[in-house]
Order: C-alpha cells, then structure tokens, then sequence
C-alpha cells in the first residue's frame, strides 16, 4: 500500500469558507476545511489514509506520489517562434545557451505576484 506520509499536501487559507484548506495534489478532488492549519493539514492526511485503504480493499492501484515517482531531467515545451527568438536573442546577449538560460529562469525563485519589491525595506 502506498504510504500517505509520502503524498504531496498544501495548507491554504480560504477566505471564502473564513478557514484552512488541506489539499494533496494527487487527489485532486480531496480537501479538508478546519480552522488551524495544523487540523486542515491532519484532516487531509486522514481522509487520504481512508481513501488509500478503501482503494487496497477493492483492489484499485492510487496514484504514485510526486516524491516516489523518477524523473530524467527533461521534458519538451512547446512554444511560439516569437518567444523561442526571443529566448534565444537573450541566450545570445548573455553568452550562453539556450538550455542555460531557460533552465536559469525555470529555477529562479517566483516573483511576487502582487509586484511588490521583495527585498526588506
């Protein structure tokens, strides 16, 4: 049986139920409201417990966590010519390749999403 330890779980506020909201990003469909975080985040784990032991009893195989699973390091993505030239100009200016570059802006942390400058002021 899968252990539910190794599932992939995010606590949220959800200003809309005014509590936390435990999700696990391979069940999709499964959350859990509660008005810690601690208690959103135990409450998920045990409803993934329940589900994976009710999949054992039937026989179904559930999905493999994200921290089990073997990745190679690469993948495709598909974009325009516009934003490929532009990549590859930037790649150019910067001396090195296009690989660097992108792999450079994939890693590099996420800028603030409400703009605001994220160094202390």
């Amino acid at each position: 049986m899968a252990d539910p330890a190794h599932y992939t779980y995010r606590v949220t506020w959800s200003e809309p139920d005014g509590e936390f909201v435990g999700t696990v990003a391979e069940f999709r469909s499964l959350s859990w409201l509660a008005d810690t975080q601690n208690e959103a985040l135990d409450g998920i784990v045990t409803v993934v417990r329940e589900i994976l032991d009710d999949m054992a009893s039937t026989g179904e195989r559930p999905p493999v966590p994200i921290a089990d699973r073997s990745y190679s390091g690469t993948f495709t993505v598909r974009t325009s010519p516009r934003v490929h030239r532009t990549l590859a100009v930037e790649a150019e200016e910067q001396g090195v390749s296009l690989n660097l570059l992108v792999n450079q802006k994939l890693s590099a942390p996420a800028a603030d999403p409400a703009g605001a400058d994220a160094t202390p002021g």
